[in-house]
């Protein structure tokens, strides 16, 4: 019961910030920090960031969601602000 919670809880958490940012921006938050982290520490085998975009754009809204890898401690919001 506790774990049917969670999911759901956690589900209408993704739900509420589905409204606040739409796929584009999602895609482009991403990118710049790809570019960010690349151009810190670059490896020439890492993506371009023309490839990069193109992985996001398959994705739902949900996984890109996951793949900014926030949560209570770090928000999506703080996430979109720092590369937006």
């Amino acid at each position: 019961m506790v774990a049917e919670k969670c999911r759901l809880g956690r589900f209408l958490s993704l739900c509420s910030l589905i409204v606040d940012y739409t796929k584009e921006q999602l895609i482009d938050a991403l990118v710049a920090e790809w570019d960010y982290l690349c151009h810190d520490d670059y490896d020439p085998e890492d993506l371009t960031s023309e490839e990069y975009r193109k992985e996001m754009e398959e994705l739902t809204i949900e996984e890109l969601i996951e793949e900014t890898s926030t949560d209570e401690g770090y928000t999506l919001d703080e996430f979109m602000e720092n590369n937006g």
